[in-house]
C-alpha cells in the first residue's frame, strides 16, 4: 500500500512541483488549497506530466471545522504543510491576515495530528529566520534573529510550535529553511505564478524580457558586494521539492536523530541581483532593460546557504544549474503570455 502524503497548498509554485515528486516516488497524494493565490488548472496540470491525478479538497485552513472534516475523511501518513501568505511587502501592511493564516492553520493542523496520533511533519519554513547573518555562508547554528517582517516572524513563530508539539506530543517533524527557489518544471507544465505584481525578482525578470513590464528595477547598487548589488542563493524549485522527499522519507524511515529538526536548503552558492540578470540573457538570449533604483526597506545585504548538513543526513544535493532554472522560467512565461 502507497503511503498517503497531504500537500496543503498543494497548487502553488513549490508545492505543485513538490507534490509531482512525490507521486514520482510512488505516494499517493492529497491537495489541500483554498485557490488564493493560485488556479485549478495546476491540479491538471500536474496530471499531465505525473499520469495520476492526486485528490483534491479545497479548504480554507482558518475554518477550524473544515480541517477536522478533512482528517475525518481522510486518513494521512505525513503532512507536508506549505500553505501560507508569503509576500514580504504584503504582510507589514495587513499583520494579523498574516497571523491568522500562517498561525491559526498551522495550529488546527497540529492539533488534528495530536489527537488522532498522526506523525511526519515537514514545515515549509524560510531563510528570512535569520535576517542578516553575521557569517557567510549561513550555518543552522547561526542565530535566528528578530524578523524584519511579519512573514518572517511568522516562519519564526510557525518553527517554535512545531518545536512546542513535538515535545508535548510525540510528533517528529523537519523544517526546511529554503533559500531563493525558482525556474520551473522541465514539462514546462507548472512553474511560477504570481498573481499581481511579482515580489520575486526571477518573475520580475521574465515579465520584463516579455514585455508585460516597461523596465526591471534593481534595488540598491551599494551594497557590500563585488558589484554593489543584493546577493542570494538561487535553488531550482525541482531541487527544493526533491528535497521535501528526502526529509519526509527521513522521517518515515525514522532515520531522525530529533524529534524536531531544521535544515538549510540552497545551492550554498551566492548570485548577485545582476549576475542573475547576466545569467539570464547569456542563457536565453534576451536583453533585458532595467536601472538601479533605491534600496527596498527590509532587504538585507546577503544570504547564502552552508548545505553540508543538509547534504548529510538528508542525502540530498542540488542538481540543477541557475542557467537551467532562468532557461525554464523563460520557457514558462512565454507559455503565458
Amino acid at each position: 500500500m502507497a503511503k498517503q502524503i497531504l500537500v496543503t497548498g498543494g497548487l502553488g509554485f513549490i508545492g505543485s512541483h513538490t507534490v509531482v515528486e512525490l507521486q514520482n516516488a510512488g505516494f499517493d497524494v492529497v491537495v489541500i488549497d483554498d485557490l488564493s493565490n493560485t488556479t485549478i488548472k495546476v491540479l491538471d496540470q500536474i496530471t499531465d506530466i505525473t499520469g495520476i491525478k492526486p485528490a483534491f479538497e479545497q479548504i480554507d485552513l482558518r475554518i477550524k471545522a473544515d480541517v477536522k472534516a478533512f482528517f475525518d475523511k481522510y486518513k494521512v501518513d505525513g503532512i507536508i504543510h506549505f500553505a501560507a501568505f508569503k509576500a514580504v511587502g504584503e504582510s507589514m501592511h495587513k499583520p494579523l491576515d498574516y497571523y491568522e493564516n500562517n498561525l491559526g492553520a498551522l495550529v488546527y493542523i497540529l492539533q488534528e495530528m495530536r489527537d488522532r496520533k498522526l506523525d511526519n511533519f515537514i514545515f515549509s519554513s524560510s531563510c528570512t529566520v535569520y535576517g542578516q547573518a553575521d557569517e557567510l555562508p549561513i550555518t543552522e547554528k547561526a542565530p535566528v534573529k528578530k524578523a524584519e517582517s511579519v512573514y518572517g516572524n511568522t516562519k519564526q513563530i510557525g518553527e517554535e510550535i512545531i518545536q512546542d508539539a513535538s515535545k508535548a506530543h510525540g510528533i517528529n517533524a523537519i523544517a526546511l529553511r529554503y533559500f531563493n527557489p525558482v525556474g520551473a518544471h522541465e514539462s514546462v507544465k507548472i512553474g511560477e505564478l504570481p498573481l499581481g505584481v511579482p515580489q520575486n525578482l526571477i518573475p520580475f525578470i521574465t515579465q520584463t524580457a516579455a514585455g508585460m513590464r516597461a523596465e526591471l528595477s534593481v534595488f540598491g547598487d551599494d551594497y557590500d558586494t563585488p558589484d554593489g548589488t543584493a546577493v542570494r542563493d538561487y535553488i531550482h524549485v525541482v531541487d527544493l521539492a526533491k528535497a521535501h522527499i528526502a526529509a519526509l522519507n527521513r522521517l518515515i524511515e525514522k532515520n531522525n536523530k530529533e524529534a524536531y529538526e531544521f535544515f538549510n536548503v540552497g545551492t550554498g552558492k551566492g548570485s548577485s541581483v545582476l549576475e542573475v540578470i547576466n545569467a539570464f540573457e547569456n542563457a536565453n538570449g534576451v536583453k533585458l532593460n532595467y536601472k538601479i533604483v533605491d534600496r527596498r526597506a527590509g532587504d538585507i545585504t546577503a544570504a547564502y546557504a552552508d548545505t553540508t548538513i543538509a547534504n548529510k543526513e538528508l542525502n540530498w544535493k542540488t542538481e540543477l544549474s541557475l542557467e537551467t532554472a532562468l532557461k525554464s522560467a523563460w520557457e514558462w512565461q512565454k507559455k503565458q503570455n
